[in-house]
């Protein structure tokens, strides 16, 4: 049992159950499911569908963690790959016909340049990561603006806008078609740190950089794969994001993102720190933050209040995931709970 208690994926799943359990005692009509043209609808629902965004990012932070960096730029790179796409589609920029294929390229392209260009300036030119990414996500959004001209896109009647508008908002068998997405991408990623020795690295280099590179790791060509994974995972959220409300907003889209995604992180109960990590832990983390965003505006929440319920419910998380804590807490009560065992014993005894 203690086994399970201190296992990364416990406290997460624990966290989301008890949401689950409080949204079937007090919230009405939470997990009332509904079919209506062959697509299922309902809070749940919308939960798997809104989280995918978060949950992409929450695996490229993941990795970006492990080796002890930081990638805070991911909501720029979301604006970028958005406006990238939605100008392309709606013939604002180049002369590509309107093309989804070329759309989806180019905004991949662009977030793979930009794990390129932080992976660069945090492994070669050894800037440190949280001042490396702070250059792009100061500079993102300008870039982002640059690409619309200031201007909000959308795409309502350009001629693929159906089929982009698919990605984001679609369903598939009856279920949102981002959670095929993110479950694709999911299982490549585990695959990629478990059957390979690149998740054995990752948890070395970020446990002891030194010994990492004494031992003849590639560090630094370890450290600029982990920034092109993050930066091509921000631009597939983007896509997602842009598509999901046929559109570009530069100024909103992404906007703050990356904190909700370093919280799904530590959510997870990986280390900010770097060393061992737990992708699935992480996107838990995400379920957690998304079902919590879902239950406090279905509970009728008002606005100026969501921001304080949901950092008090995740500050008990992460307290809850510390085993110093519990053992402070919960050893307390225990210890004083044999005490009370001990005297009622020994005045049995005495009687």
């Amino acid at each position: 049992m203690n086994k399970l208690v201190r296992s990364r994926l416990f406290w997460p799943l624990m966290a989301l159950i008890m949401l689950l359990i409080f949204n079937a005692l007090f919230t009405k009509n939470f997990f009332s499911i509904q079919i209506i043209e062959g697509h299922l609808y309902g809070n749940v629902i919308d939960i798997l569908k809104n989280v995918a965004p978060l949950a992409l990012l929450a695996m490229g932070m993941t990795l970006v963690i492990a080796t002890g960096g930081i990638d805070i730029s991911v909501g720029s790179v979301v604006a970028i790959s958005g406006a990238i796409a939605c100008s392309i589609i709606d013939g604002r920029i180049g002369n590509f016909n309107n093309s989804l294929i070329a759309a989806l390229t180019l905004a991949l392209i662009s977030g793979l340049l930009c794990g390129v260009w932080n992976g660069l300036l945090v492994a070669k030119v050894k800037i440190q990561p949280v001042v490396a990414t702070l250059i792009l996500m100061t500079a993102g959004r300008g870039i982002a603006q640059l690409i619309t001209k200031g201007k909000i896109v959308t795409i309502n009647s350009a001629p693929k806008v159906n089929e982009y508008y698919f990605i984001g908002a679609g369903y598939l068998f009856g279920i949102p078609f981002a959670v095929f997405i993110v479950l694709i991408v999911l299982v490549f990623i585990l695959f990629f740190v478990k059957k390979t020795a690149f998740g054995l690295f990752l948890e070395s280099l970020g446990t002891n950089n030194r010994s990492s590179h004494l031992a003849g790791i590639r560090v630094d060509k370890l450290k600029l794969i982990t920034y092109v994974i993050s930066g091509f995972m921000a631009a597939l959220a983007g896509i997602l994001i842009s598509s999901n409300i046929k559109g570009a907003d530069c100024n909103n889209a992404g906007l703050f993102i990356e904190l909700d995604a370093i919280l799904a992180v530590a959510i997870g109960g990986n280390s900010l720190n770097g060393g061992r990590f737990s992708i699935t832990s992480s996107v838990v983390g995400t379920l957690v933050i998304q079902c919590l965003t879902t239950t406090v505006y279905a509970l009728g929440v008002p606005p100026q209040i969501i921001s304080l319920v949901k950092a008090i419910v995740i500050i008990a998380i992460c307290l809850f995931q510390s085993n110093q804590f519990r053992e402070a807490v919960f050893g307390r009560l225990m210890v004083s709970k044999k005490s009370k065992d001990l005297s009622a014993k020994k005045g049995a005894q005495i009687s």
